[in-house]
């Protein structure tokens, strides 16, 4: 590691090359105060993660999830007005998630800007997170570390608040308290115990599925802290929605939605094969954009994106393993020495999050799984080179290019296993933000606005949104889903957000295969008492290997066709406006529901996937 004293990086007395890392200095981790006077040195790592982090923001500013963060937005704002999730509305994460956001709204609006300022909130924490854990290693190894989660991270879900991100911003931080404790003495032990107990609850209170990663981190915690009663008390604590909401909706209702809905009911029209396809884009989504950004502007080889996600795949639970392996042999070789356990426990915290990319391995679960045990590369690449002797080699004669090697490891690992979900997109999110590509596309009603994929997909939804905007009374009940309701694959949530005067007609707010579309679901009473129908065709085209291609009732397309009349075609039935049909009206015909081009788009996929296309 390079010793220059202009190095605002240069590694200090806590490098692995130092002999005693904590007599030196103490790390927040490791004990040291809660502030110390920042000097150059101290403040240049958290400077260059603000400016990466910042280079994307505006393009992620202005795109948007109509999905996933859609619902964040939503679902909050249900229980804003009295509904709770599992008893009114379809929820299938812990009910920390939507207490907070209820609670952020109710101080700042529930708008786009609020919700996304929250997020951002939330990945700042976790990078932070990840650059106080691995501090104990060097300033440089830490601000690589960063910065390879951050890569991780921002890119797949962009600003919005979603439930993953703040569980495991909570997640870390519980682990830096609970190893913090460790090299504390007497009642100071005590807040940072229960601190991360507190931590720990909360992060399973947004992501009941935590329980993996905080299991077996905390695991190895709790047994150096002797079983301590701490931890334990700040855990109930922190857990405190969930106590609520069984109270609110009862045992059996809550076990519903956290375990047999999105365990049992979802994961077969969820899963993707393992491990993914080599010739063949398995998720929906990333088939969209099987090569986003074309290699005439890249300039470099690469493999195809199936190709990138079958390796990345392999490479993922090579590296989880591995780091987690090496991370606790090292830790037990040292004596449980103080900066070997918090490598070891943080990746035993990496490895339990490899079950977010074994169920359903596309780009955005195998970031999300790989973000941590990625982070630590670099760490172990440099405490690898630290314990060799390399003698006259051009390492050892080029300090430079010695501290920036660990960088390079990663640099390179990404370049040929996964550039087009990792590199590619945050040099061409720089771009929008400069202005050189496209900007968002916004929609909106009043002062709501959210952001789409397209000027198509923007004016025919703007169009309906007008529509509905000028006949619709306040109180009235909408309903949004795609276009046949035998196939409840995705959906346009967003929709709801901008009108908050109406009620959402349906438990099934978020529809997903095999719980919306299945037989005897309540979907098609809760179409038939709606006033208002919005469908869209955005969606007819998904093909998954999975049980999602299957077609489920026919009752809800039944509801449509009997009961409600056709108000706006726009672009060719991309979206469709229906109202409750009046005594007289003429009961238009449903098959204008169904966009034949994009049915055909899904039987192509799903020939090409068998092999007869």
């Amino acid at each position: 590691m390079s010793d220059a004293p202009e190095d605002c990086l240069a590694d200090d007395a806590t490098s692995p090359a130092a002999p005693d890392p904590i007599a030196a200095s103490h790390p927040f981790v490791l004990g040291g105060r809660w502030f110390v006077r920042p000097t150059l040195a101290s403040a240049a790592p958290w400077l260059i993660l603000a400016v990466a982090a910042a280079v994307p923001l505006r393009a992620l500013w202005i795109a948007g999830g109509s999905f996933d963060e859609a619902l964040v937005l939503v679902l909050p704002e249900r229980l804003i007005k009295g509904d709770l999730p599992n008893r009114d509305f379809l929820h299938l994460y812990g009910p920390g998630s939507l207490y907070a956001l209820a609670g952020w709204y109710r101080v700042f609006g529930t708008t786009l800007v609020a919700e996304r300022i929250f997020g951002l909130l939330a990945h700042s924490a976790s990078l932070a997170a990840v650059y106080v854990l691995l501090r104990p290693f060097g300033r440089r190894s830490a601000t690589y570390g960063a910065l390879t989660a951050m890569l991780l991270v921002l890119l797949p879900t962009g600003a919005a608040a979603l439930a993953w991100t703040t569980a495991v911003a909570l997640g870390l931080w519980s682990i830096v308290f609970g190893l913090r404790a460790l090299n504390l003495s007497g009642r100071a032990r005590v807040p940072a115990l229960l601190g991360g107990g507190l931590l720990l609850g909360l992060s399973l209170s947004f992501r009941p599925d935590m329980v993996v990663a905080l299991g077996l981190a905390w695991g190895l915690l709790w047994w150096r802290h002797r079983w301590s009663w701490q931890p334990l008390a700040g855990a109930i604590v922190g857990l405190t929605s969930w106590w609520v909401h069984l109270f609110s909706v009862g045992v059996g209702t809550a076990w519903r939605g956290a375990f047999t809905d999105p365990v049992v009911n979802l994961r077969p029209g969820r899963n993707l094969p393992r491990p993914p396809s080599w010739g063949f884009v398995d998720g929906a989504l990333q088939a969209v954009n099987e090569d986003p950004f074309p290699s005439s502007w890249w300039g470099l080889p690469a493999l195809s994106a199936s190709q990138q996600l079958f390796l990345w795949f392999f490479a993922l639970i090579a590296v989880n393993v591995g780091v987690a392996c090496f991370a606790v042999w090292r830790a037990r070789r040292s004596g449980m020495q103080a900066r070997m356990l918090v490598l070891a426990v943080t990746a035993l915290f990496g490895l339990g999050l490899t079950g977010q990319a074994w169920q359903r391995p596309d780009s955005t679960h195998l970031a999300a799984g790989w973000m941590v045990s990625a982070a630590l590369l670099p760490v172990l690449a440099g405490e690898w080179l630290a314990g060799r002797d390399l003698g006259r080699t051009r390492l050892a004669r080029s300090p430079r290019l010695l501290a920036a090697a660990p960088a390079l490891l990663v640099v390179a690992l990404f370049a040929v296993v996964c550039p087009y979900y990792t590199f590619r997109p945050y040099l061409a999110a720089a771009r929008t933000s400069v202005g050189n590509l496209p900007s968002g596309y916004e929609v909106r009603n009043g002062e709501r606005t959210f952001y789409v994929g397209g000027e198509a997909h923007r004016a025919a939804v703007q169009a309906a949104v007008d529509d509905l905007a000028a006949e619709a009374r306040a109180g009235e009940r909408l309903f949004v889903g795609p276009a046949d309701l035998r196939r409840t694959v995705y959906n346009d949530p967003y929709l709801y957000h901008l009108f908050p005067d109406l009620t959402p007609a349906t438990y099934f707010i978020e529809l997903d295969p095999g719980l919306a579309n299945a037989e005897g679901s309540r979907l098609a009473a809760d179409v038939a008492s709606a006033d208002w129908v919005i469908l869209t065709n955005f969606w007819t085209g998904w093909f998954e290997p999975n049980e999602s291609a299957e077609f489920g009732s026919e009752a809800p397309n039944d509801v449509i066709a009997e009961r409600f009349c056709l108000v706006g075609n726009y672009d060719d039935a991309l979206v469709l406006l229906y109202r409750r049909c009046a005594e007289g009206d003429g009961v238009q015909p449903w098959s204008i529901g169904i966009g034949p081009l994009r049915l055909a788009e899904m039987e192509a996929r799903r020939a090409a996937y068998s092999g007869e296309g």
